[in-house]
């Protein structure tokens, strides 16, 4: 890729692709696009095609979109189906217009069957019901990643989507009632400690197990990807690194200073059992995670700290 290529990086305020275009701008790239909801509600087609229409993009990075924790999956499905297909339909299909020379799309590995072989594979999707309580979520990401499939199939470009793994890493949401569960244990320890609680509750059984990859390791891939084909269109991105929910709320304690006893809440749903994700494609072509999860916490909570005003204890 050009140096001076047009990038234009979709959702650019967030978690990933913040972390996209701080990678890019490391890596000497000196024209990344980015659009404001006030300059382009992406969720709206005709100013989506006319911010097309004005400036040159060479390479289209979807990173836009839609995202929240059990919670709010489960209560407001209605604004996660409708805000993701409008979004990605929207970019997809204006940046197929305007001729870009390539398009990554950025999907979430809560498409696959909520019960699904593990490590699971590209070719597990659609092979079972999904998850219920995300399911508008993954019924939105999968229509985009077959978007994409489509528009190669027709039209023949080379279009990728990117399946990751949970992810966390600055910028993430901390808010109580929409966030991901690694940035609300986060949240709810570190306020524990700063109260003197002595006990904290946590949804589920704290059973279920799940890989987390840092942002910054996800913005890598990305940009592995879009310098070489690697021959598919759709692979995931993860670390191989896999924790209980119980062993990450334990480590998420012993990073952010909180000594009081964590309990479980088994009414709550844990939602899928197990995510693994088997990213040989991926490795094959020769990327592989570099931040071990104790690490990349360490550099979350630091992150938190700084946003916040706070300080470790």
């Amino acid at each position: 890729m050009n140096p001076n290529a047009a990038i234009f990086v979709a959702g650019h305020r967030g978690m990933v692709g913040s972390a996209i275009v701080r990678l890019l701008k490391k890596e000497g790239f000196h024209n990344i696009l980015t659009a404001k909801r006030s300059e382009c509600d992406l969720t709206r087609q005709q100013q989506v095609e006319a911010w097309f229409n004005h400036h040159g993009v060479d390479y289209v990075i979807l990173a836009a979109a839609r995202v929240g924790g059990i919670h709010a999956n489960n209560t407001r499905g209605a604004e996660f189906v409708y805000q993701n297909l409008a979004i990605q339909t929207n970019v997809i299909h204006s940046a197929y217009q305007n001729g870009v020379k390539g398009l990554m799309f950025l999907g979430s590995s809560c498409i696959y069957p909520r019960d699904c072989p593990q490590p699971i594979k590209e070719e597990y999707l659609l092979t079972g019901p999904l998850e219920a309580t995300n399911e508008s979520y993954a019924i939105a990401k999968i229509a985009g990643l077959k978007m994409v499939e489509a528009y190669n199939k027709q039209y023949g470009t080379g279009y990728l989507t990117l399946m990751p793994t949970n992810l966390y890493g600055p910028n993430d949401n901390f808010d109580p009632d929409s966030s991901h569960v690694l940035a609300a244990l986060i949240r709810k320890l570190s306020d524990a400690r700063d109260s003197s609680e002595k006990v904290v509750k946590v949804w589920g059984t704290g059973m279920p197990r799940r890989e987390f990859l840092l942002s910054d390791d996800l913005a890598e891939a990305c940009l592995f990807c879009m310098r070489r084909n690697i021959g598919y269109s759709m692979v995931n991105v993860g670390s191989g690194e896999e924790v209980t929910i119980r062993e990450l709320a334990e480590l998420v304690a012993q990073t952010v200073g909180f000594r009081g006893q964590i309990e479980f809440d088994s009414r709550m749903p844990d939602g899928t059992p197990r995510k693994l994700l088997d990213s040989s494609r991926i490795n094959a072509a020769g990327w592989q995670a570099r931040t071990p999860l104790r690490e990349g916490l360490r550099r979350l909570y630091e992150w938190y700290l700084d946003r916040n005003g706070g300080k470790a204890a």
